[in-house]
């Protein structure tokens, strides 16, 4: 079978019937008895699970970073929560929209593991960390350190600062292959000075994967005394940990990544004794200067969008949260392994399995980044993303839980061809 075959195949399986939550549920009970890390190499059975996506059959995706797509039985989900809003309009929005809500903050604080009082529902990262990055009260002469591999939109927004209350931005550059988290940890402590207020630091870099040691990070800012906003926007369903465990002033992320939720969905946490020190970008009915709802007012929300988050829950803690960071770092582990040592291959993620999770990037050398991805695309029909700034040059690749190894032997392949 030639590889736009395979393609077509594979996709095409994809439309067949799939499994209700209950069926899913089952499935995974009947490998309780198997090692995560087992389980993530059982082709067969993931294979199942790749049934529950409607996959287009013109390429292979290894881009799902960006948006993860969301399975078929919660699609199904969001439909029946559309239609029943729709339905009954103002008289739901008025009597149920905000309760509903707090019961899903409520469900959303236990998975990433805070308190649900200093949790909010947003409608992406950026929105969460454009809330704290504008509501600080800010004084001319203040410092704040980022790296200038953080997300581009998110450096906007401090050089925003910069330019309207006369902040001083520095900038660190993070190395993709660190030797240690005491060298990264260094990195951001040497650029302190007594003006600094403010760190940003992406919990894994959006174009590399690399996963920062925040902890670290954060125990060592807070000795100087300074306050540590993280950028989570990839991390959340993605690895397991508890936001309270990094001991953050700030966290925010984007559910329809890795989490698998409508666009449209974010969450924001603030540190309770943080929340009256930001000023809301929009303004609500909320007085209480200790509760999220008064920096987290959005106006009239999408009902159905929220609601979708809790089945969202629901298929991430069926799957299971060590289960699903170990199918994502096998099959990042499984391509990058077999391509590290090629020559002209430049792979600007760590080998450290504990440094990286199921994104990675690799390059090659003579070949510009946006060309390795046309390349890819068009010889391969396979899709991901150049990244061509901030000392990484390279595609980002972002396998999801139904890609399957046959897929990532193509890509495998391709790369061996085009650096031979």
């Amino acid at each position: 079978m030639n590889k736009r075959d395979f393609i077509k195949s594979t996709a095409l399986t994809a439309i067949g019937t799939t499994f209700g939550m209950d069926a899913i549920s089952a499935m995974f009970k009947s490998k309780n008895g198997i090692s995560p890390v087992v389980l993530a190499q059982d082709e067969k059975f993931w294979s199942t699970i790749r049934k529950q996506y409607l996959l287009k059959p013109d390429y292979i995706n290894l881009e799902n970073g960006y948006y993860n797509f969301i399975p078929q039985p919660l699609v199904e989900k969001f439909i029946s929560h559309f239609r029943h809003i729709n339905y009954h309009g103002s008289w739901y929005m008025r009597n149920f929209s905000v309760s509903d809500k707090a019961k899903v903050v409520e469900k959303l604080a236990a998975v990433v593991g805070c308190s649900a009082e200093e949790l909010a529902i947003t409608r992406n990262a950026t929105e969460s960390l454009d809330i704290v990055i504008a509501g600080k009260n800010w004084q001319a002469g203040d410092e704040t350190i980022m790296a200038e591999q953080d997300y581009g939109t998110i450096v906007s927004a401090m050089k925003h600062i910069a330019s309207r209350f006369g902040v001083v931005n520095k900038m660190v550059s993070v190395p993709n292959l660190p030797s240690s988290d005491e060298e990264i940890v260094s990195l951001y402590e040497n650029a302190i000075t007594p003006k600094t207020k403010f760190i940003l630091v992406s919990h894994i870099i959006n174009i590399t994967g690399q996963i920062l040691p925040i902890r670290k990070i954060c125990d060592m800012a807070h000795a100087h005394g300074v306050e540590v906003c993280v950028d989570g926007a990839h991390a959340i369903a993605h690895f397991k940990f508890n936001i309270s465990d990094l001991n953050c002033d700030y966290y925010g992320s984007s559910l329809h990544k890795w989490l698998s939720t409508p666009l449209g969905a974010g969450l924001l946490y603030v540190k309770k004794e943080k929340i009256p020190g930001v000023w809301p970008l929009i303004i609500g009915g909320e007085k209480d200067p200790f509760k999220m709802q008064r920096i987290s007012h959005m106006g009239t929300h999408p009902a159905h969008t929220t609601l979708t988050i809790s089945d969202a829950i629901d298929y991430y803690n069926t799957i299971g949260a060590e289960r699903k960071e170990a199918r994502l770092r096998y099959l990042q582990v499984y391509w990058t392994s077999r391509v590290r040592k090629l020559p002209r291959i430049i792979l600007n993620t760590p080998e450290d399995p504990n440094r990286a999770c199921g994104i990675a990037n690799v390059g090659i050398e003579g070949i510009q980044p946006k060309d390795l991805a046309k390349r890819l695309m068009d010889e391969y029909k396979i899709f991901t993303v150049g990244i061509d700034s901030a000392n990484v040059y390279g595609c980002r690749i972002t396998p999801n839980v139904y890609t399957t190894t046959d897929e990532l032997d193509i890509f495998i392949n391709a790369l061996k061809k085009m650096s031979a």
